[in-house]
């Protein structure tokens, strides 16, 4: 027999009931399924919950009523749902709390960030100095490859990047990306002649574009909602620190004309704490997960989060790869009438950003504060890096707010989107 009887906005339902003549007892051969205090449930059609009406969901003993019901209660899984809802998370699981951290592979990542801005900003005040002694110091074009060398490096670097991580994996790409670093810098802390020093230089640039992609992707796909709103964006401020801190590292030029190579070379370390961190990071779960690798993905879940969340994020990862149905989108989509309009102001808004001047900032204070005479020129460059820091730490705080002000719909990552 079957029973459907509603209480309070609930739903009672007893399937296959079955009792032996010899048995009278109510618990005997009964497969039951309650759906307690929900909002409405629907039965003798097919089962179908939200999440605290899944919560309640009891199985007794297999019948042959009952067991054609349920496929899998690893992660709550009922046939007669066509495909998972994000919000059908056990209510349990929805307030496990998090035994885990991430922000120690976070800050790993985050050194890609300092690396990305300290390329950028190490030319600001050893160019001078490096001119001097390649020999290019009257050669005003050569200096200018110098400098913007590492941004057609950074160039290549960003369009490789993604496609790497999606092949490779997130981790082994950052393992991979500390190589180019590395022997970047090495090349210009060593350089004897212009040609050195431009090969180092781009090679350089083709690590930090790499890092560009690299870092935010990580870093939103690794994040936690209730700090995603934070994380998401201390990627810039990371680079901005970087920049700074290659200002900083050009104090000593005044005193040691042949500084420059010290403040090239210096990099050579985080690179290699890069690569090292990474090898004992987890790789981002939605990565492995879109791999089929499933136990690897729970493993990385573990880690990063504790085992009270590995049922949480493994059927938030479920419900967003079955909710997508649009295909791939290419390069030319970019174009089209749905997206134009948002590439239009994205692009503009780098576009402004560049006439500003901030690159001349980044790239030639030094000598343009030498030229209006002040004394101090690489220290009066450091201020700026410091108030770039600022501003950008206050921005981040701001924008933070308003991330995790958010409806989060239960997600706990994004789809490895990267902010404009």
């Amino acid at each position: 027999m079957m029973r459907c009887a509603v209480r309070g906005g609930g739903a009672h339902v007893v399937i296959g009931e079955r009792r032996s003549p010899s048995s009278s007892s109510p618990g005997s051969g009964r497969s039951v399924v309650r759906m307690s205090e929900g909002r409405g449930g629907l039965c003798c059609g097919g089962v179908r919950s939200r999440a605290a009406d899944l919560a309640g969901l009891e199985m007794g003993r297999p019948s042959a009523g009952a067991a054609g019901l349920f496929r899998s209660t690893r992660y709550g899984r009922v046939r007669a749902t066509a495909s998972a809802d994000p919000e059908d998370i056990p209510s349990d699981k929805l307030q496990a709390k998090s035994s885990g951290s991430v922000l120690p592979y976070v800050g790993v990542a985050c050194l890609g960030a300092i690396l990305f801005g300290y390329h950028l900003g190490v030319v600001n005040g050893a160019l001078e100095y490096l001119s001097k002694d390649l020999g290019i110091a009257e050669n005003a074009v050569l200096q200018g490859w110098v400098v913007s060398t590492t941004l057609a490096g950074a160039t290549v670097g960003s369009f490789t990047g993604g496609a790497l991580a999606d092949k490779l994996g997130r981790t082994r790409t950052f393992i991979l990306d500390a190589i180019p670093l590395a022997v970047g810098a090495f090349l210009s802390a060593t350089a004897q002649d212009v040609r050195t020093m431009i090969i180092g230089r781009l090679l350089a640039g083709i690590g930090i574009g790499i890092s560009s992609a690299l870092v935010p992707l990580y870093i939103s796909e690794i994040s936690p909602t209730e700090i995603r709103g934070a994380l998401g964006t201390i990627n810039q401020l990371f680079i901005c620190i970087g920049i700074l801190a290659a200002l900083v590292a050009g104090l000593p030029l005044a005193q040691n004309p042949a500084w420059w190579r010290t403040m090239f070379g210096i990099s050579i370390v985080p690179s290699i704490l890069l690569a090292l961190g990474m090898a004992v990071s987890p790789e981002s779960p939605r990565w492995l997960f879109q791999q089929g690798k499933i136990s690897q993905a729970e493993a990385a879940i573990k880690k990063l989060y504790g085992k009270e969340k590995v049922t949480e994020v493994m059927y938030d990862l479920k419900a967003s790869g079955q909710g997508s149905n649009e295909p791939d989108a290419n390069w030319f989509d970019l174009f089209s009438k749905r997206y134009w309009k948002v590439v239009s102001v994205g692009a503009a808004l780098f576009l402004l950003q560049q006439l500003a001047g901030i690159n001349a900032v980044v790239y030639y204070s030094t000598s343009v504060f030498r030229s209006a005479g002040i004394a101090s020129d690489v220290a009066a460059s450091a201020l700026v890096g410091a108030a770039n820091v600022f501003g950008h730490h206050d921005c981040i705080f701001t924008d933070g707010q308003a991330r995790e002000e958010e409806p989060s719909h239960n997600k706990l990552f994004w789809n490895g989107g990267v902010d404009v």
